[in-house]
């Protein structure tokens, strides 16, 4: 370590804290940055959110292996602040600490039978089947004929489309073993993506509409008269940008096909919102309510339905997490910060900061906002010196065995190596002990 230069703790290594850290190390001032991660693997959602047969956008990965090579930065995995380390201390430590730890949970949609076995936020089947070592434990029991997916964005479209991909589909990617299996052997036949609002505003983009069309094994079904539009809604297509037009012309296509009798349906439905979330024991139905939109806004009618269902997906957003010794907005599920500085010293980008909106791009723009006003601290005196301790002797002294980004090239090096010879981009090792094992095998520092 540089003992002149200005030292920086960004913990949360996802899109936004790799971007923080790429915005830091590039600018005119002598920074050396240290990524504090809870995980023994870096990239957030990246490699754990992603769908897994998108690995176009994985591919962004490329970008974070290049600041990591960076002589100024250092990886500290398996290292959780509130429990290996307090904010207090990082503050103690570092001239300045920057938090990118994203929205670590889900929203609720606050109705009866929530919480019956059988009803899973869209974030826990996510993390399951892309190898979230906190989440490998769970059981998804995908026997029965129907899975409902409640939510119209991105998300809620990744699950509907990972299940009905078939095994063929399914075994170039790097899905979970534990997933592929699970999800080949599905007595699933229809899934049933519901959004409050219609059509038009529904918050996915066109390239996850478009590839519904592209499955081979499910049929997609739009029912034509959801695409009738009001004369608001056809205003507001009128005026929306050109990504909500191509998801109207894709939804338009579907409407117009003929089932050609695939294994699986996806089908679309519209201005309804689950009221109830029916069964004894477990999940056997949802009750739906129709909608109708005033002035954009979607307002319970007196129809009613109920559909059956084994398995229910809550897909209506992510929401931060408060840290210890961190200020916090609960309504919100952010820090409080002004264009991500909390105060000097203390600052934050990513979904923590602004909320879980915007695609992974977005956090590039978000952090290196983030990032100005921190140098801007910096050139104005504004930030206090640190003590002169480091992280890795706190961490030694209390046993904490921190991966350092050596240890993540063994981790990222031994899943390449399993996936190889199958044609997958890896094999993921999936638990805690795995990772761990794997990262130990090469523990020397970076």
């Amino acid at each position: 370590m540089n003992d002149s230069a200005l030292h920086v703790a960004v913990v949360g290594s996802g899109p936004a804290g790799f971007y923080a850290a790429a915005a830091l190390l590039g600018s005119d001032l002598d920074i050396e940055v240290d990524l504090i991660e809870r995980l023994p693997t870096p990239w957030g959602l990246v490699r754990l959110g992603v769908a897994p047969d998108h690995p176009n956008i994985k591919a962004v990965s490329r970008a974070f292996e290049k600041t990591a090579a960076n002589p100024g930065f250092r990886f500290f995995g398996n290292v959780e602040v509130g429990r290996d380390v307090t904010h207090e201390e990082l503050s103690r430590l570092y001239d300045a600490v920057l938090y990118s730890v994203g929205a670590q949970t889900d929203r609720a949609l606050g109705i009866p039978g929530e919480e019956l076995p059988g009803s899973w936020a869209a974030t826990e089947f996510v993390a399951w089947y892309n190898g979230h070592p906190d989440f490998q434990h769970l059981a998804f029991d995908l026997s029965g004929e129907r899975a409902v997916v409640i939510g119209n964005g991105n998300v809620a479209l990744d699950v509907a489309r990972m299940l009905a991909l078939t095994p063929a589909e399914l075994a170039v990617t790097d899905t979970t073993d534990a997933a592929i299996e699970a999800i080949a052997g599905a007595g699933i036949r229809e899934i049933l993506v519901v959004g409050r609002r219609g059509p038009v505003q529904a918050a996915w983009t066109p390239v996850e509409v478009g590839e519904l069309g592209e499955l081979e094994g499910a049929d997609v079904v739009v029912d034509p008269a959801d695409l009738e539009l009001g004369a608001a809604s056809e205003a507001e297509l009128a005026a929306a940008p050109p990504t909500v037009r191509r998801n109207i012309e894709h939804l338009r296509d579907y409407a117009a096909w003929k089932p050609a009798g695939k294994p699986r349906t996806i089908r679309l439905l519209f201005l309804s919102s689950p009221v109830a979330i029916l069964g004894d024991e477990r999940v056997e139905g949802v009750e739906l309510v129709r909608n109708e939109l005033v002035d954009g806004r979607a307002v319970a009618t007196d129809e009613r339905q109920t559909v059956d269902a084994g398995i229910v997906f809550r897909s209506v957003g992510y929401r931060g997490v408060a840290l210890t010794g961190l200020p916090f907005d609960e309504r919100a599920g952010t820090i409080p910060n002004t264009g991500g500085r909390v105060e000097p010293g203390l600052y934050c980008a990513g979904w923590i900061k602004r909320g879980p909106s915007g695609v992974i791009g977005t956090n590039k723009k978000d952090a290196t906002e983030t990032v100005q006003l921190l140098l801007d601290d910096a050139r104005a005196g504004l930030l206090r010196p640190r003590s002169g301790d480091s992280l890795e002797e706190l961490l030694a002294d209390r046993g904490v065995d921190a991966v350092l980004y050596v240890g993540w090239e063994a981790i990222d090096a031994s899943e390449r190596a399993a996936g190889e010879p199958h044609g997958r981009p890896r094999v993921k090792l999936a638990t805690w002990e795995e990772l761990l094992a794997a990262a130990r095998a090469t523990s020397k520092a970076k």
